[in-house]
């Protein structure tokens, strides 16, 4: 199956990297290479970061015309590392594109879908802890805070209780029989305004590939990587995460924080960069791609 990834919010991204012959960029998240390809065409050198085994194999295929680009299988968490190991000391963009990718919800082996009957895996890096682990292993608490906490789903206690239930007579396996679950937890209203499972996979599969811990460690990281001037760009597709990405933006950006009655400020704290104002997509785009309806693009320059 080819690894399609429709690039959201893509000429926005782009132009907030502002891009000249001259910069070292990071595409933290590169899947396919939709905003790889078009970076590389004017970075001075380009890293691409992706944990998926299928996605590192698409990128050397597709980005093989350009000798400025490097392309490192590994979680984004790990930036100082890599680049580190590069030999790089600082960077002057970094690119993440968040969430799940078309390929990896359309690929029905990898069991991210709830629309597609397959085995439950959700691991971005197809290794490790899986979905399958997540649904049969952890006790009804654990889950129920799990699929609250992160899919803010409000039947949480409800769709967790009958998930440990379920498995009892047999362990949970494939996608639907965990939606079929699910369906039996949520009274009929509410089920009208979105798929049912929705809200229970999303919170899964962040906790399967510890998304919400593992962005908060790169934006620090990305952080201090940053020359003066240099731009961190991140798309978001829910709440949670652009939660994270608009609170540390704006701590970096908070100046004083001495006591509204100190007659002069003691703290020295300044601000350490600026964030732009957040882009949502046009009424073509979500046209276009659906998929795009909840995303957000985040900007920060750093002084």
């Amino acid at each position: 199956m080819e690894f399609v990834h429709k690039s959201v919010l893509f000429d926005e991204a782009i132009n907030a990297l502002s891009l000249d012959g001259e910069k070292i960029v990071v595409d933290a998240t590169a899947g396919g290479g939709g905003h790889s390809r078009e970076i590389a065409k004017t970075a001075k050198k380009l890293i691409c970061i992706d944990q998926d085994p299928d996605a590192v194999s698409v990128l050397k295929d597709r980005l093989k015309a350009f000798d400025n680009v490097t392309i490192v299988q590994n979680n984004f968490s790990n930036i100082k590392e890599i680049l580190k190991e590069l030999n790089i000391n600082k960077i002057d963009g970094l690119l993440m594109d968040l969430g799940v990718s078309s390929f990896q919800l359309d690929n029905g082996e990898r069991g991210f879908s709830f629309h597609k009957d397959a085995p439950l895996d959700m691991r971005m890096s197809k290794s490790g802890l899986s979905a399958k682990d997540v649904v049969n292993t952890y006790d009804s608490q654990q889950l129920a805070n799990i699929i609250y906490r992160y899919g803010e789903e409000k039947y949480s206690r409800r769709i967790a209780d009958n998930i440990v239930k379920a498995r009892e007579k047999k362990p949970i396996e494939t996608t639907f029989e965990l939606v079929d679950i699910i369906k039996s937890s949520l009274p009929q209203k509410a089920m009208r305004d979105s798929h049912p499972a929705r809200k229970t996979f999303q919170a899964i599969r962040i906790e399967v590939n510890g998304e919400l811990d593992v962005l908060k460690t790169a934006l620090d990281d990305a952080f201090d990587c940053l020359n003066s001037g240099g731009r961190i760009a991140v798309i978001t597709f829910h709440s949670l995460e652009d939660r994270i990405v608009k609170e540390q933006f704006a701590e970096w950006c908070k100046g004083c924080i001495c006591p509204k009655e100190f007659p002069v400020c003691v703290c020295g704290n300044k601000p350490k960069g600026k964030a732009l104002k957040a882009v949502t997509p046009t009424e073509e785009e979500l046209k276009e791609n659906p998929r795009a309806r909840s995303s957000r693009l985040r900007v920060f320059e750093k002084f």
